[in-house]
């Protein structure tokens, strides 16, 4: 079975999204398509018990999307087999008023992964750099010094913004934190299949909201500021991944593929070797064990 292309998921240059694909050229059918993913979120599973047990990484996974992108349902279908305790998925919402207090970023730092461990960011720090970007005004509740009215919010302040975050990935990159990006492009087209969805049934319409409607209308402003994250964020430490989100299955397998892959690479990544006086004494233990 010819398994899906990632090689140019990979964001290493200048893009145009209206470039990328929001659709995959695969000849395999949906239960392929499953049937590989099974496979390799199986492996994905047993390569988060090593790293467990290596203790020296942990591995951090952002997801960024539109509205009906799927992200859920990719992270509800990626890291089915992983051990429970492996992963820790964090969906960020409206700030609260405990973390309006704080840096816009420290919520995001206490729900970084511990070592051995992968974390799950759908929707990230990126947010601080759409959503508020497409609507200022929400700036002003973050009470910044010298950020006084949305025109104190110009490219000044987004160029810090875009450089604090720059950091951030930087500084948890050198302590030991693999960071994976994917943005998941969906057309504009099948968002609105997926909205008429909600609605037409009756299970689903508890995931619609008017606010959709409202934010379907800044779909082109907020596709400038994901093309400028795209080309000013991705970085060797953090490299962005573009992964066309119209079918749902090939993208999660994407996802899937990508992460398996790229932690392959990592070959100190092994279980640590037993100590060699419980080594040589094996045998006697076993002993123990048998005779109880």
């Amino acid at each position: 079975m010819d398994s899906i292309n990632t090689s140019n998921s990979k964001i290493n240059g200048t893009v145009k999204i209206s470039e990328l694909p929001t659709r995959v050229n695969s000849e395999l059918s949906k239960d392929q398509l499953e049937d590989e993913l099974q496979i390799t979120r199986r492996k994905l599973g047993e390569l988060q018990d090593t790293l467990y047990a290596h203790g020296k990484y942990a591995v951090l996974v952002c997801l960024q999307g539109m509205d009906t992108a799927g992200k859920d349902s990719l992270i509800r279908e990626v890291f089915k087999d992983f051990n429970a305790r492996g992963v820790v998925v964090h969906s960020f919402k409206v700030p609260t008023e405990l973390e309006r207090k704080h840096d816009y970023l420290w919520r995001h730092y206490i729900a970084l992964p511990a070592r051995g461990k992968f974390g799950v960011f759908n929707r990230t720090h990126y947010e601080n750099l759409l959503v508020t970007r497409v609507h200022p005004n929400y700036i002003l509740g973050e009470l910044l010094p010298n950020v006084n009215s949305p025109e104190d919010i110009n490219t000044k302040f987004w160029d810090k913004r875009f450089e604090q975050i720059n950091a951030f990935e930087k500084t948890i990159a050198q302590n030991g934190t693999l960071i994976y990006k994917f943005f998941l492009n969906l057309s504009k087209e099948e968002q609105k299949n997926r909205l008429l969805r909600r609605l037409d049934k009756p299970n689903k319409n508890w995931k619609f909201s008017p606010g959709d409607l409202e934010e379907r209308k800044l779909w082109d402003k907020y596709m400038v500021c994901y093309e400028d994250i795209l080309n000013r964020t991705s970085k060797p430490h953090a490299p962005w991944y573009v992964i066309p989100a119209d079918d749902k299955p090939s993208a999660r397998l994407m996802v899937a593929s990508i992460l398996l892959d790229e932690l392959k690479k990592y070959n100190d990544i092994k279980e640590p070797e037993l100590d060699e006086d419980i080594k040589a004494k094996i045998s006697e233990y076993r002993k123990q064990l048998e005779h109880e």
